[in-house]
């Protein structure tokens, strides 16, 4: 397929990548899959047995009037352990490498589909000036939308960081959930070709 660039240049791009038919189920069990494994799981209580002390017997076993214990640390005393305890645990969800591209092919090409997809020539920031780079996207009309280049300019990123609703990431660093979040996503020749490469 072809997309114009913002200079008004045209850019001939994979079919297999920017203009496959969208799957939901698909995307919705990547978008799932990414979120689930960036879930921390680290929740942790301690059960009887990782309770400090209770190693000696409270009291003797018969003859006191008292019912039987034989350990201060458990569930039912007081500052004993939890019952049924949680422990860390990991909430990935296991996705083949062939269906996460397809997915990503989905997102690109409804993306696409939608004009929501923005193609440049190049975009870099000479200095590191936020007000600059504001008044670059306001030109280029992207309020909400994800810069996606090549590889990750510092000066870009430091331009970008603390202008609103306004994401940047390299190809590399891309993913489903990303993608879906911004109105607008606006890719450099360059970092359409790697992701081509990347998916294709």
């Amino acid at each position: 397929m072809d997309l114009k660039t913002h200079s008004g240049a045209s850019v001939s791009l994979s079919d297999a990548t920017f203009a496959r038919e969208f799957n939901e189920g698909l995307v919705h069990q990547a978008v799932t899959a990414y979120q689930a494994g960036e879930r921390a799981g680290t929740k942790a209580h301690k059960n009887r047995a990782a309770v400090r002390g209770g190693g000696i017997k409270p009291w003797r076993q018969k003859g006191t009037g008292r019912a039987r214990a034989g350990t201060s640390r458990s569930p039912i005393w007081r500052s004993g352990g939890v019952t049924f305890a949680a422990k860390p645990r990991d909430y990935s969800q296991k996705m083949n490498r062939k269906q996460y591209r397809a997915a990503m092919q989905c997102i690109l090409s409804e993306l696409a589909r939608q004009e929501r997809l923005v193609l440049v020539d190049d975009f870099k920031a000479e200095e590191a000036k936020t007000k600059v780079m504001a008044a670059k996207l306001k030109d280029l009309s992207l309020e909400n939308a994800l810069i996606v280049t090549e590889d990750m300019d510092e000066n870009l990123y430091l331009s970008v960081r603390n202008i609103p609703y306004i994401g940047l990431c390299d190809v590399a660093a891309l993913d489903p959930a990303t993608l879906i979040r911004f109105d607008k996503v606006m890719l450099t020749v360059d970092a359409a070709r790697k992701i081509e490469e990347w998916l294709g």
